[in-house]
């Protein structure tokens, strides 16, 4: 399939531009032009252009031999942005700066809860919105193995489509020693698909390109939920979109950022060298003490 990715570029191309502007359309089999459309659809061609994606969905539970429970709903958003930089080893590139936010709202309210209530254990316990700061990586010309930069997508219909799939398996923050004997490895899978106009992808000119986005997530139960080593997973599905400004988040979201995660509204600092935290990582850091959670009703 990827050998044909040229033909249904030019293909698309032709219909949608003039033959000039054709001309000058990205190759998605070069390098450097891969890179251009990774960080179009990340972020901006423009060093510290910030850029906001949001997304909504539903939150279920799988355990065997029972119903799938929704269990509560799910608001994400992630504020970022990039700046060029140069690998002594893969040459040419980008790095992503970010802050992110996924908060559990109530199914029948839409209000980001406190508390939840386990239907397995009747225990009311107090809820910890993801607050992963920060959220950042890097993309060059080269990977990590050497090889060439390669854009993963499809261009078909005058549209892109691009889906990544990321299994993750790695030691516990919250787990002992001895995980790899007794068990307790971090193990879930995220899955992304973004879409959008081939036209304004492959355009040289344009620094960045609208896009839909799809998220999904498998993983062992969230440790807030305190189920105790019980069998099952969580899993949340949604979708959203790259907004046109930070100012275009729904109310809702705006309101428990600034009454809770104000520097959620913008991105950090472009050469932010801190360590990527995680969901589990945040955790940890509330429940030793070295990190505060917002205050809420009824926590």
């Amino acid at each position: 399939m990827n050998h044909l990715i040229p033909k249904l570029c030019a293909a698309a191309l032709a219909v949608a531009l003039p033959h000039s502007a054709a001309a000058q359309a990205l190759n998605p089999e070069d390098p450097l032009d891969a890179l251009q459309m990774s960080r179009k659809i990340m972020c901006s061609t423009v060093d510290g252009e910030a850029a906001t994606f949001w997304w909504e969905g539903r939150a279920y539970s799988r355990r065997q031999g029972e119903r799938d429970r929704h269990l509560f709903n799910v608001e994400g958003m992630n504020t970022r942005a990039c700046v060029a930089d140069t690998h002594p080893e893969r040459g040419s590139g980008f790095r992503l700066v970010s802050r992110e936010l996924l908060i559990y709202r109530d199914p029948a309210t839409g209000e980001a809860l406190a508390t939840w209530d386990n239907p397995w254990t009747g225990e009311a316990v107090d809820v910890l919105h993801v607050a992963n700061d920060p959220v950042n990586f890097a993309m060059y010309e080269e990977d990590g193995d050497g090889e060439p930069m390669r854009w993963s997508g499809r261009i078909e219909e005058g549209l892109w489509r691009q889906t990544s799939t990321v299994p993750l398996f790695y030691p516990n923050p919250l787990g002992g020693a001895f995980q790899a004997e007794v068990g307790g490895t971090y193990h879930a899978t995220e899955m992304f698909n973004f879409f959008g106009q081939a036209q304004e992808l492959l355009d040289q000119e344009a620094t960045s390109t609208a896009s839909q986005i799809g998220w999904a997530r498998m993983s062992d139960w969230l440790p807030w939920m305190k189920m105790g080593g019980r069998d099952g997973v969580i899993y949340m599905h949604t979708s959203g979109l790259r907004l046109p400004s930070w100012d275009a988040l729904p109310d809702a979201m705006k309101a428990e950022i600034a009454a809770h995660y104000p520097i959620y509204r913008e991105p950090p600092p472009l050469d932010d060298d801190r360590r990527n935290v995680t969901s589990w990582m945040y955790y940890q850091r509330v429940r030793e003490g070295t990190e505060q959670p917002p205050k809420r009703g009824g926590s």
